[in-house]
């Protein structure tokens, strides 16, 4: 039984010095001091061993932690959250399982263990739920947008980006000096090339893609069309209809830019093509049930026709 929370030394100190003299029953002042006899004796052979000091209270921290993550594995947790600082428990359980180290913690312990290493940003408000979709099969929809730009040398960055609406795949992702028409399509091209050609191609509505005005023929999606790819444009005001991409371009920011001061656009782009390799082939995804991008990905059955077929 505990003792009381007042005053807890001065209780200790008195139930002392009536249990020495000689004529008290320690088991009855036990009882008026609402303590077991267990607790009253442990105190008096405390205080006969080391006085007064004897009587304050110790630390119930266990001597040995059998269950405790080895040093070598928390500073591998450690070492892996300071390359991938936007990474979180579920992500760093993954991707150590995935390098091979064995006994790796519970999410919820490497959670905990970057809390105690001060590496938690402070907690936001939760967001909004909404629902979610998802294509069958990889190449059903691609989404695209622009980042928003940022500084870069003399001018400005305009990241391009594309993404697999089924496995979450990069196809794209361009260091651009501006967002013009002609801008784009060598940048598709380039992608058409090498991946193959989507049913579906959804942007938003803003120049190349579409005509804020409520016209979605541009010079872009005629040729888009021409080349046998369904069109889809945002619902205004509604960014989360691209809600994939836009996710994307958080784990862009969050992984990446602002970790860099590029140069020029050249300079951007290498670590833009390092950063689309590390989230294609490496980086745990939490829609894919933490499986990576690479692993549901497969080429478009589709190829890129090098000339157009004519106008009927």
């Amino acid at each position: 039984m505990p003792w009381k929370e007042v005053s807890t030394m001065s209780q200790r100190k008195e139930f002392i010095v009536l249990a020495t003299q000689s004529a008290r029953n320690v088991r009855a002042l036990c009882r008026a001091f609402a303590i077991s006899p267990k607790t009253g004796y442990k105190w008096l052979a405390r205080y006969a061993a080391e006085g007064e000091p004897g009587l304050q209270a110790r630390s119930r921290r266990p001597h040995q932690m059998p269950q405790r993550t080895a040093a070598v594995l928390e500073h591998a947790i450690l070492h892996l959250r300071t390359t991938q600082p936007a990474w979180g428990g579920r992500k760093l359980h993954a991707r150590l399982q995935a390098l091979g180290y064995p006994a790796v913690p519970a999410p919820s312990t490497i959670t905990a263990i970057l809390r105690r290493h001060g590496r938690l940003a402070p907690a936001g408000s939760a967001p909004k739920a909404w629902q979610r979709f998802e294509h069958a099969t990889p190449h059903a929809l691609w989404q695209m947008d622009f980042k928003g730009h940022f500084a870069v040398g003399p001018g400005r960055c305009h990241p391009l980006t594309i993404l697999d609406d089924c496995s979450r795949f990069a196809l794209c992702l361009q260091a651009c000096a501006n967002e013009q028409t002609a801008t784009v399509p060598a940048h598709l091209i380039a992608t058409f090339r090498r991946y193959g050609l989507p049913a579906r191609l959804l942007m938003d509505n803003g120049a190349p893609g579409g005509d804020r005005a409520g016209n979605p023929f541009t010079p872009l999606t005629v040729w888009c069309i021409r080349l046998g790819i369904a069109l889809s444009h945002a619902r205004p005001a509604h960014p989360q209809t691209l809600g994939k991409d836009d996710r994307f371009h958080r784990t862009l920011k969050a992984e990446r830019r602002h970790q860099r001061l590029f140069l020029d656009l050249a300079h951007g782009q290498q670590h833009f093509d390092r950063w689309r390799d590390s989230y294609n082939l490496a980086r745990p995804h939490e829609a894919l049930a933490m499986a990576v991008p690479a692993s549901r990905y497969q080429p478009s059955p589709r190829g890129f026709p090098e000339r157009l077929p004519p106008i009927e």
